[in-house]
């Protein structure tokens, strides 16, 4: 592992290894080089972090939720998404998804990526995230001018480190936080610790009726609080399994499943493989627990 940069780290990583948050890399033992890069300081309460992945090899991959929508940026050829029975723009903005899905790649492939949290890009986009739930949309489609700007900007410049202080300019000229978005980031951090809360319960801690924070969270995060907990969940016993643990009882417990049968039964409908089956084909690794910058 070597110094990337100002700020950072590249890695060299092979695909079985997850470091990503489209939802998450697993199979495949091809190699390829990421740099995964932390914000500035002011942006950090925003973007959680950035990853720029160059690759010269064809490969398929499974992925999972992992509940924080990107800003992609292709330079070379899209990502194929089988699911969605779609290609990836060569602007994309990828949504908040509730299935497991796999990416495909000819092997020429430039990607730059934005992960955010998952309230803070409809700051940005001034788009409701709620728009492109379960969808990969075109930046272009927004039809807004600044944002079409950034997106000339990246494809002019050819040195990928300087996209990222453009992206970054352009990130802090748009910071404009609102009351509502404090309100479901009091919220979103509440679930990341107690994943089984109820809906009535985040809505009194942010001073809303459950009808107002239902609304408010669903245009901010971009899918409903209730299903958004079930991605908290799978992620955090990701992380346990992520940790070598084995206690399935245990773990269901912990993460805020009802038990054991509910812990499978959605761990399986999120990764296509259950907690035990997951163990033999990856590494498991979780997104939203763990910190990879």
């Amino acid at each position: 592992m070597s110094c990337f940069p100002t700020r950072g780290i590249t890695s060299k990583i092979t695909l079985k290894i997850p470091r990503k948050k489209y939802k998450q890399f697993i199979e495949s033992s091809v190699i390829f080089m990421m740099k995964i890069i932390q914000p500035r300081k002011e942006l950090r309460p925003y973007v959680r972090y950035y990853w720029i992945l160059e690759n010269d090899k064809p490969f398929r991959i499974l992925t999972f939720p992992i509940g924080c929508p990107q800003i992609i940026f292709h330079k070379k050829s899209p990502l194929f998404i089988p699911e969605l029975n779609t290609t990836q723009c060569n602007f994309t903005i990828s949504g908040q998804v509730n299935f497991p899905s796999h990416i495909q790649t000819d092997g020429n492939l430039e990607m730059i990526v934005a992960v955010f949290y998952p309230h803070t890009i409809g700051m940005f986009i001034d788009t409701p995230p709620s728009s492109f739930y379960n969808l990969e949309i075109s930046g272009h489609d927004l039809k807004k001018p600044d944002i079409i700007r950034l997106s000339d900007q990246i494809f002019e410049c050819e040195n990928t480190n300087k996209c990222i202080t453009i992206i970054e300019n352009w990130l802090l000229s748009r910071i404009n936080p609102s009351v509502n978005l404090r309100r479901i980031q009091l919220s979103i951090m509440s679930l990341l610790k107690e994943p089984g809360q109820t809906v009535n319960s985040l809505a009194d801690l942010t001073c809303l009726s459950k009808r107002q924070f239902e609304r408010i969270f669903y245009d901010m995060v971009g899918m409903p609080p209730k299903e958004y907990a079930r991605i908290v969940r799978f992620q955090k016993a990701l992380w346990f399994i992520q940790q070598n643990k084995n206690n399935y009882a245990g773990i269901a417990i912990d993460c805020g499943f009802s038990d054991q049968s509910h812990f499978i039964r959605d761990f399986k409908a999120l990764s296509g493989y259950t907690p035990h089956k997951i163990r033999q084909y990856c590494d498991p690794y979780s997104d939203l627990f763990t910190n990879p910058v």
